[in-house]
């Protein structure tokens, strides 16, 4: 399906990241992280409640008047309180919340549809007096019954609001369940639609590239992946996902900064960046059987959907392992400035595959090897 004309990124680091295990994000680290998510070129950023603690509410001010092109809103439950702690420090919108599956209606605040829609009236209208972007967000929207999320998001777009969000609060949807529910959804209003999707299951970067796919406008991200319990949909993992499909998608991007800002984020966690990391994992272009390093010596194209260039990266191939194939001696033969026939390249890979078989290899002595059959 083709994806929506417009499509922006709501990422939410600073707001959702922070609830991941080991984040407790300082003043200075959350403006870097602010900064370098700016100049990535992020449409919105989404900070911490200034409700949460005295810190956070000094921070929201502190970034809101910083004058960054992204769009900066803070995530808030659909209470007056917080609304007007919104205002007060600069919020440019408000995401508000509210649970509307019967799990959590029944744990959280026990209010019926009715009630719950009278008090969102008075947050909306409030919010829109002060000009502020409005988004109101059906909490754990996959275990609500979808009449009652049609209902809620009808009304709501009656009161002013510029979009409307669906969340996997707990990571349950299916890709096609995301694909159906959105779609409906879409169906019956005008205003945007922005997804955030938990990776519970696995399925957070499937399921927000669904969302879209069924019309949802606003895709909520975050550095690395990282949030509440397993996290949500990764930055670099959506931008791979649109690049391998539409890569127009991506080009008003930095892409270049994408390994810079995983690697700063996973630093102030004190976390590696995962090893299946889309595009920023130390092993994202690293080419290893000799079949794969055969053609990828002859076109990348062949095993990389994308260019490691497009993000600063750049592509490896190993050699020092019993898979190596003759073409990938080779060509580490003439980065070497060695000149090998096949028949010599042949040798090598066969004595490097015995040795591999053996023990452990480090790229000292595959260079070793090399040499003595250049001589």
């Amino acid at each position: 399906m083709p994806l929506p004309e417009r499509l922006f990124f709501v990422d939410t680091t600073l707001r959702e990241g922070e609830q991941f295990a080991s984040a407790r994000f300082t003043t200075a680290q959350r403006i870097a992280i602010a900064e370098m998510l700016d100049a990535f070129g992020v449409e919105y950023i989404e900070m911490t409640s200034p409700a949460a603690s005295p810190q956070s509410a000094r921070d929201l001010a502190t970034i809101a008047r910083r004058g960054l092109r992204a769009r900066i809103l803070t995530h808030i439950r659909c209470h007056m309180a917080d609304a007007r702690l919104a205002v007060e420090h600069g919020a440019q919108g408000a995401n508000l919340l509210f649970a509307t599956s019967e799990p959590l209606r029944t744990v959280s605040h026990g209010r019926s549809l009715s009630e719950i829609l009278e008090e969102a009236r008075q947050v909306i209208t409030f919010l829109r007096d002060h000009d502020l972007e409005v988004r109101f967000s059906s909490e754990d929207s996959f275990r609500t019954d979808l009449a009652d999320l049609i209902r809620i998001y009808r009304a709501v777009e009656e009161m002013g609001v510029q979009r409307i969000g669906l969340a996997d609060t707990v990571g349950i949807a299916t890709p096609r369940q995301v694909y159906d529910v959105v779609s409906a959804v879409r169906a019956e209003v005008k205003c945007d639609i922005e997804f955030h999707g938990h990776n519970d299951s696995g399925c957070a970067i499937a399921n927000t590239f669904c969302a879209a796919e069924a019309g949802a406008t606003h895709l909520d991200v975050t550095v690395l992946g990282i949030g509440e319990r397993n996290g949500i949909a990764s930055l670099s993992g959506m931008i791979a996902r649109l690049a391998s499909v539409d890569p127009a998608r991506v080009q008003r991007y930095r892409l270049d900064l994408l390994p810079k800002i995983d690697e700063t984020v996973a630093t102030m966690l004190g976390i590696e960046i995962p090893f299946n990391q889309c595009i920023t994992s130390p092993t994202a272009f690293h080419h290893k059987a000799g079949m794969h390093t055969k053609a990828v010596l002859a076109d990348p194209r062949s095993y990389e959907v994308l260019d490691p260039n497009l993000f600063g990266r750049q592509r490896t191939i190993a050699v020092a392992h019993r898979l190596v194939g003759w073409h990938a001696v080779a060509e580490r033969a003439r980065e070497l400035g060695i000149t090998l026939s096949e028949a010599q390249a042949r040798a090598a890979a066969a004595r490097i595959k015995a040795l591999g078989d053996e023990h452990d290899l480090d790229g000292a002595m595959i260079d070793e090897i090399l040499y003595s059959y250049a001589e």
